[in-house]
């Protein structure tokens, strides 16, 4: 008896030392091999809403996959506001580990207690704004408002928000409505930093969007993302978000037919948060998935996509760096502060632009 307990001990021990052995390389942080260990015995992680074409998650796949090879990756594409209504719906026996989405929506999950503490590693340097103080959710990259400028429509590419209220550039913007999307409601704040207000005074956000209905050089405000009529040639300059127009640039088939440009007075960087899910049924799988995608090594994966580090500091490849080159002008949006002021915008923009 006491020779076969001796076996099944030594052969645990042996199988802890090869997981931990299997890493590609020396830790990335403190306790990562008895963390992907514990991971091991769990086998797989779930992560919600994470699909492949987004913000460079396949590449993200692929590496954690090529580091512990032990733990399985299933993932599906569901939305934001629908992960959310998902999780809730399965409260009682959740079904996924972690969950990403744009961080108004994890807002609801931890106020509806859906969601976990963790803090990952590097959640210290994120911005206040960009976390919650607990730990139920944290900012892993940004999306940022940008000038995207078809060269072929338009002879000069405005680098300033002073600068496009110029008469030269009549009917030939375009942005989504503040009032019935998030886009939008970034637009608002984005302008409302480079114009002297802030996270609680929009005001000079939505008197800067009245005035540029008023010159005549909003060609039309949209409902949804139009991504493929500015593809198409259709929009000369569209107040948008970054990651489109690198896209657009770099894997579209624009390439210099294109001009990306984050306005030089100050523009907004939107949050996009993960959280570890309650109760989920793989804890350790999901913590390890989390400290990854935290390390500067998985953060500066993110740039591939075109999306930015939420981390500050993170080197880029050189590669990467020159594409999406540093903007300290971009200012953190604060989730909890923008939802507080959706309405006041919704009204205030109305009243600016319609009433023209």
């Amino acid at each position: 008896m006491r020779t076969l307990l001796g076996a099944a001990v030594a052969s645990a021990l042996l199988s802890t030392s090869v997981l931990a052995a299997s890493l590609a390389g020396p830790e990335l942080y403190p306790g990562e091999g008895a963390l992907y260990d514990a991971a091991a015995k769990e086998g797989l992680v779930v992560s919600f809403d994470t699909g492949p074409t987004w913000a460079n998650w396949a590449a993200q796949f692929k590496a954690f996959k090529a580091r512990y090879p032990e733990v399985e990756m299933v993932y599906n594409d569901l939305g934001s506001a629908a992960t959310v209504v998902t999780l809730d719906k399965s409260r009682n026996r959740p079904q996924a580990d972690t969950a990403y989405y744009f961080a108004g929506s994890a807002l609801d999950a931890a106020e509806k207690d859906l969601v976990a503490p963790f803090e990952p590693v590097n959640f210290a340097k994120l911005p206040d704004a960009f976390k919650h103080p607990e730990g139920k959710w944290f900012t892993i990259h940004t999306l940022n408002v940008a000038f995207l400028v078809n060269k072929n429509l338009v002879k000069k590419t405005p680098t300033t928000w002073a600068e496009l209220l110029s008469s030269e550039y009549k009917n030939a913007v375009v942005y989504l409505d503040p009032r019935s999307t998030g886009q939008g409601q970034v637009v608002v704040f984005a302008a409302a930093f480079a114009n002297g207000g802030s996270m609680d005074d929009v005001g000079p956000g939505v008197d800067y969007l009245g005035k540029l209905h008023a010159s005549g050089n909003v060609l039309r405000t949209v409902g949804t993302t139009p991504y493929a009529q500015f593809l198409k040639g259709e929009i000369p300059i569209w107040i948008g978000y970054e990651n489109d127009g690198l896209k657009a640039k770099y894997k579209d088939g624009m390439g210099d037919a294109i001009d990306v440009v984050i306005p030089t007075e100050a523009s907004a960087a939107a949050p996009y948060a993960i959280s570890l899910v309650k109760g989920g049924p793989n804890p350790n799988a999901g913590k390890l998935w989390l400290n990854f995608i935290m390390t500067d090594e998985g953060q500066a994966r993110f740039a591939d996509g075109f999306v930015r580090p939420s981390v500050p500091g993170v080197k880029l490849p050189d590669e990467v760096a020159s594409k999406m080159p540093a903007a300290p002008q971009l200012q953190p949006l604060d989730v909890a502060k923008a939802k507080a002021r959706k309405g006041e915008i919704d009204e205030r923009w109305a009243k600016a632009v319609l009433a023209q």
